[in-house]
């Protein structure tokens, strides 16, 4: 149900989103919020929220918390500014696993609050209750709060689990619906809100966030010190994030850097060199940069992302770090969504899609700026390939752009689907009406909607305004088909690499003619040839068949030095083809693997395919998670808890 926010209501916010503009030009190295921020939002029912900001909204969370790595709590008070209809007496947010201790409003008057049923997805919806709002009113009320140590949004690492193993860390990580098992707010991809913070730690560590730093370092109470923060573009709330640890700072030029452990600064530092470039590429291609700095933290391992979005910080897993700037392309794709995804947001979590298939496409077109046409086709036909995997996999209501999750946690539109299928339905729209076409509208999409919740709906809205305007055209790219329909459209056209033609020639005389590990030639590929020989499968191949004896197995892996394999990418791919062969000497190279480092894009397809290897991979899945769930993320374990099971 769509629903618009009164007059009044909108008034409000838009003054309100007047006075960051002011703000911006006052001291913050952010450009003024444009005018688009400042219009009235439909609401759109957010399934994966309590919160009803047709009614009641928040428009600014204030933060002032201390963290505790002893009890592993934050805790403190989070004050929210507010707008509501006349008449509105009461605000819905959305909390899970916090502890509630009071809430006052802006007078210090206290009010009345309860929480609901909890949900196991969903939390619980936390109700507050005031006397009736006027007529353009703004209030502000303040809840008195701790989290929890198993807090789903927060790690914290004990020094063991750090690189420099000396000091503790801890770090947040807020998508799709985690924000709330941190702050209590209104966790809705669609409820924009500015925010700042002021984050008290051990002196010893410091604290970063997705925000602009404000001043510097404060004593804090106990020996501790404090840092301010200050978002002044209003974001989904996903994006709030928070690091604390031993992390130093180099930067690359003037508005890129690198935050990380001091012991690996240098080696991210060089290998993220390429960071200044492309944001230039992207400004190039689809308009200015809105968040001032665009700076990178490498995190410990742990991380279960390869990236995340964080505005101004980009976090980041250290297994991109290869050494060679081989997979950069994850911070052009991170990048990427400083326009899609941070500056237009999908509404609801069913049209993730309009965040990452845009980011794939964008992301692409970042990489062939700067590395050449070559270098971008290998990287969609890899993307394609896994795509294909993903589509042969998943249920056939899965595999559509806009997907159903009624009733199911919104990780599990967390597929290719959302990233692959999205960007070769941008990629069908670019070959069908042009570049140049296409690149004009992308870009007035980005300026028209900026600092907006957007849905499928509204996006074929836009498209069919300003760019698909002839029923002949619109036969030809058959978006409904696309967005509505499983599976891929019949006018889909699979990205073909010529580089790729030798890798394709050497991995047949390999793997199907049985020809010596040795005539591969490994040395003169790049990453993304690798990669593409090892994912290379005989066509026809069954689900389980082995298509490599013993001896194969064992001349690729001494050919190609695998054991010694540095580039995680790599590694991953060749124990996907050990674990499927049950190949006993790559075990000690799984272990490790499986036990430094907890990206879930590595983690769950392994431990999937051991738990599918029966009677041979169920044990060692088993003794190898028991050893490596305590170091991983609860967005790690709670996918993998799913497959192995949890151990006792």
């Amino acid at each position: 149900m769509i629903r618009k926010i009164g007059l009044v209501s909108a008034l409000a916010l838009a003054a309100a989103l007047g006075g960051c503009a002011a703000m911006n030009t006052s001291g913050s190295d952010m450009p003024p919020v444009p005018a688009s921020a400042m219009t009235a939002v439909d609401y759109v029912r957010d399934i994966h929220s309590y919160a009803r900001p047709e009614i009641a909204r928040v428009k600014h969370v204030a933060l002032d918390l201390t963290a505790d790595f002893q009890s592993k709590t934050l805790s403190g008070t989070a004050a929210l500014d507010i707008t509501a209809e006349p008449g509105a007496n009461e605000i819905v947010l959305d909390v899970r696993n916090l502890d509630i201790q009071d809430v006052r409003d802006g007078q210090g008057q206290p009010l009345q609050f309860e929480t609901g049923p909890n949900d196991p997805i969903l939390g619980q919806p936390l109700t507050i209750r005031f006397p009736a709002f006027a007529p353009g009113e703004q209030r502000r009320i303040v809840i008195r709060y701790a989290t929890r140590p198993d807090a789903a949004a927060l790690q914290w690492l004990t020094p063991a689990q750090t690189a420099g193993g000396q000091k503790p860390y801890m770090f947040s990580q807020g998508q799709a619906i985690l924000t709330r098992t941190w702050v209590p707010t209104q966790d809705s991809p669609g409820i924009r809100q500015t925010w700042d913070a002021r984050i008290v730690a051990p002196s010893d560590l410091k604290v970063v966030m997705s925000a602009e730093s404000v001043g510097g370092a404060e004593p804090a109470s106990g020996g501790q010190t404090a840092w301010r923060f200050r978002m002044t573009n209003p974001v989904p709330p996903y994006l709030i994030a928070v690091g604390v640890g031993d992390v130093a700072f180099q930067s690359i030029d003037e508005r890129t850097g690198v935050w990380t452990e001091p012991s690996m600064l240098r080696a991210a530092h060089d290998e993220l060199t390429p960071t200044a470039g492309m944001v230039d590429a992207a400004e190039q291609l689809y308009g200015p940069y809105r968040w001032g700095r665009y700076d990178l933290l490498v995190l410990p391992p742990s991380f279960p992302f390869g990236g995340m979005e964080n505005p101004r910080l980009t976090f980041a897993t250290p297994t991109i770090v290869a050494g060679d700037q081989s997979l950069v392309s994850l911070v052009a794709h991170e990048l990427a969504h400083s326009w899609s995804g941070n500056l237009v947001t999908n509404a609801t979590w069913s049209d993730f899609w309009l965040n990452e298939g845009f980011t794939v496409y964008f992301e692409n077109r970042i990489m062939e700026r700067l590395y050449g046409r070559d270098r971008a086709l290998m990287l969609q036909s890899l993307g394609w390939g896994d795509l294909q995997s993903t589509l042969a996999d998943l249920p056939a209501a899965d595999t559509k752009l806009k997907i159903n999750l009624d009733g199911r946690d919104p990780d599990e539109g967390l597929t290719d689907i959302a990233y692959e299928k999205g960007a070769a339905f941008l990629r069908t729209i670019e070959r069908i009406v042009g570049r140049e076409k296409f690149d004009a509208w992308l870009k007035g999409y980005f300026e028209r909607n900026a600092f907006r919740p957007m849905t499928t709906e509204r996006f074929l809205e836009d498209i069919r305004a300003h760019l698909v305007t002839t029923q002949a055209l619109e036969d030809q790219l058959m978006m409904d088909a696309w967005i509505y329909q499983p599976g891929m459209p019949s006018n889909w056209v699979p990205p073909v690499s010529t580089a790729f033609v030798p890798v394709d020639a050497a991995a047949r005389a390999f793997y199907a003619d049985k020809g010596p590990a040795s005539a591969i030639p490994w040395s003169g590929w790049s990453t993304q040839e690798r990669q593409r020989f090892l994912a290379w499968r005989p066509e026809g191949l069954r689900a389980g068949a082995d298509w490599l004896t013993d001896a194969q197995l064992a001349d690729l892996e001494a050919s190609l030095n695998l054991r010694e394999e540095g580039n995680s990418e790599l590694v991953f791919a060749w124990l996907q083809i050990a674990v499927a062969h049950r190949y006993q000497p790559a075990l000690p190279t799984l272990e490790h693997f499986l036990t430094t480092q907890g990206r879930r894009k590595f983690v769950l397809p392994l431990f999937t395919s051991l738990w599918a290897e029966g009677d041979w991979g169920r044990p060692i899945a088993r003794r190898i998670y028991a050893q490596a769930r305590p170091g991983y993320h609860p967005v790690t374990t709670n996918s993998v808890d799913a497959v192995v099971g949890r151990p006792n």
